[in-house]
């Protein structure tokens, strides 16, 4: 009988089969020597407890000695207080429907022509309105509907409604050139004489309406429990100038780089400075679609940023930036040892 490895019973040789087990093929782009080195200790939980104490201290010295930025909020109301002519301005906007949100699109209106494409992709046009506003009656003629016992102010409002699209945009035109020259003293809004039919009286009533805080529950009002949605004040604030310029005072317009939650917290969230860039870069600055470029781009480094650990080159750029070295400079001075997969790893 013959006994022999790699044989079946009828004595015929079964030839090698590859062993799965094989080791493949080293690539210094995609693979890391074994480390077979000198090994040192770590204390682990020392350094996290060193860490901690001395992140607490920092912590608690900076609040102590800069404390913490308490601005106090914008609102419709600070608004009309602090910039009476400018709330003026705005709100002849919103009635006439030339302010940014009545002439903004999707997702607030149809307007013709504003939704921001790149070439046939548009996302604006596509997803449509889904946050329908109509800023004359939900910013101006709806809040001073609710106004009790002002009989004079639904008149004003009542005419207005009432008129033709171009009596409404006579009064309405009179009212923005005049709004230019005007002032504000003893707690009323002074313009040149001029033909501004109720317009005069439907944003003076809706100033003193904003002055007492009326207007901003006006804007939140809703059916749900809790109003939490600030879409409407936040979008009227920001068609005038006011929420600009305090942007301007804090360093927070985007030429100044600046992008916060709350005034007052200089320099802001500098994490977000790689999204504001590129709204600094030409042509993306003067486009009607800055907004979709900026997005597509960051869209698109999210997607190289997941795809690093399989792309071929990307992923070895920490290999060809030798940091690492800096980092642990004291180990290749003592060793004399090339980085793995470096020069002395063929």
């Amino acid at each position: 009988m013959t006994m022999a490895t790699g044989t079946e019973s009828t004595g015929t040789v079964t030839p090698p089969q590859p062993s799965r087990n094989r080791a493949r093929r080293f690539r210094p782009d995609r693979d890391v020597r074994e480390w077979h080195g000198a090994y040192q200790p770590y204390d682990l939980i020392k350094e996290f407890t060193v860490a901690f104490i001395a992140v607490v201290i920092l912590v608690t010295g900076l609040s102590i000695i800069f404390s913490s930025p308490d601005e106090a909020p914008v609102t419709v109301k600070s608004w009309s207080l602090h910039a009476p002519v400018d709330f003026a301005g705005t709100a002849i906007t919103e009635l006439d429907g030339t302010s940014g949100t009545a002439s903004y699109g999707p997702p607030y209106n149809n307007t013709q022509g504003s939704s921001q494409s790149i070439g046939f992709f548009s996302p604006q046009k596509w997803v449509g309105v889904h946050i329908p506003l109509n800023t004359a009656q939900d910013f101006v003629l709806g809040p001073l509907r609710t106004l009790p016992n002002a009989p004079l102010v639904q008149a004003a409002v009542n005419r207005y409604s009432s008129a033709a699209p171009s009596q409404q945009a006579a009064w309405t035109s009179a009212y923005e050139t005049g709004v230019q020259k005007a002032t504000f003293t003893a707690g009323r809004l002074r313009l040149p004489p001029g033909r501004y039919g109720p317009v005069a009286v439907i944003i003076s009533d809706l100033e003193s309406m904003a002055r007492s805080g009326a207007l901003d529950g006006a804007l939140l009002a809703s059916n749900q429990l809790y109003d939490t949605n600030y879409t409407k004040p936040l979008l009227f604030i920001a068609d005038g100038a006011y929420l600009g310029n305090l942007a301007e005072q804090q360093h927070l317009t985007g030429d100044q780089w600046g992008m916060m939650n709350e005034t007052g917290n200089y320099p802001g969230q500098a994490w977000l400075w790689l999204y504001t860039l590129w709204y600094q870069v030409g042509p993306i600055k003067s486009s009607s679609s800055a907004d979709l470029w900026v997005w597509a781009i960051m869209m698109l480094l999210t997607v190289l940023l997941l795809l690093l650990p399989v792309i071929p080159g990307l992923r070895s750029i920490p290999r060809w930036v030798p940091v690492y070295r800096l980092v642990w400079r004291s180990h290749y001075r003592q060793t004399g040892a090339a980085p793995p997969g470096g020069p002395g790893h063929r």
